[in-house]
């Protein structure tokens, strides 16, 4: 287990790379200048060619890039053309509040679908599984700034029950509106594979020896079937994490919320490449990093997974 741990840690450097590489060069195909961002379009040349040498953009691609590298391995990741602050340091900042929007719809998505995912396996053919297999459906298909904007619209201007947008120094009653639509969407993916996973355990052997001993159903559904069907739902439960992580574009500007994502979207706008390639650095170590849990936690959810190195 130490040697995999050593060796997939060993490939995020690689696979780090490999993505600033990417993504600078992507970056240069973008339509619009940061440097006429930065001074206007009716600037004079001048003034064009001295904020160039400024930033850096006066030079070659492959020196910029290089540039960055070693930024990176001085564990910064360089300041922003508009506001002259270190990215990492509104990262750091920013970080924070991702962290509880994805916490809270994570938690939101994972009680929801696997309670209706369990529901529609026990209740298999009734009224009740199509009813789950509906709405599943539906928040699979609902896109999610429409689904925002429809939350937003019932609770908050017609009911008055909860805030529309902002974060409140990151009260509860903030986080209600932006976790469920963050979450719903991953709640009726979650609830599809449960099913799934649950019905196709149920029908092992063992299962039915388990009924034959006259253990109770909560039981045999709690501690032997869904135990045993953790390891597709905890893929996708850590996929979508680290999806939030990296920033949920469209739920962040839609309530508000000061996060990564919105982040990410200012500095695209404003063609301002050391917050894009701090945003997409962060979110891919976040991603290698929660890919690597739910790796090493297949070990503890199933004995019969060992990993092996050759």
């Amino acid at each position: 287990m130490n040697v995999y741990l050593i060796k997939r840690l060993l490939l995020v450097i690689p696979t780090v790379l490999g993505i600033t590489c990417i993504t600078f060069c992507l970056m240069q195909g973008l339509p619009g200048d940061p440097v006429q961002g930065l001074a206007g379009e009716q600037a004079d040349p001048e003034v064009l060619a001295a904020i160039a040498k400024e930033i850096g953009t006066d030079r070659p691609v492959l020196l910029q890039y290089l540039g960055y590298l070693r930024l990176l391995a001085r564990g910064e990741l360089g300041r922003s053309y508009y506001t002259n602050r270190k990215v990492i340091d509104d990262l750091r900042q920013k970080l924070p509040n991702t962290l509880l929007l994805a916490g809270a719809a994570v938690v939101f998505a994972t009680a929801c679908g696997l309670l209706l995912g369990i529901l529609m396996a026990v209740k298999r053919g009734t009224l009740w599984d199509r009813l789950g297999l509906m709405l599943s459906v539906g928040g699979i298909s609902i896109p999610v700034f429409w689904l925002g904007l429809l939350l937003m619209y019932i609770f908050a201007f017609v009911l008055h029950l909860l805030p529309a947008t902002g974060m409140g120094s990151r009260s509860f009653i903030f986080l209600i509106l932006p976790a469920a639509t963050l979450g719903l969407n991953s709640a009726a993916y979650i609830a599809r594979i449960t099913r799934t996973s649950l019905l196709d355990v149920l029908s092992q052997p063992y299962m039915m020896t388990a009924r034959a001993k006259g253990l109770r159903k909560t039981a045999i559904i709690g501690k032997h079937a869904l135990q045993n069907s953790l390891i597709p739902i905890i893929t996708l439960i850590g996929i979508d994490f680290g999806s939030y992580l990296n920033g949920s574009v469209l739920t962040e500007t839609i309530f508000g919320w000061d996060g990564i994502g919105r982040y990410a979207v200012e500095g695209i706008f404003r063609r301002d490449y050391p917050v894009i390639m701090g945003c997409v650095l962060v979110g891919a170590i976040i991603f290698i990093v929660i890919n690597l849990v739910v790796d090493l936690l297949y070990g503890f959810l199933d004995p019969r997974i060992r990993c092996r190195v050759r």
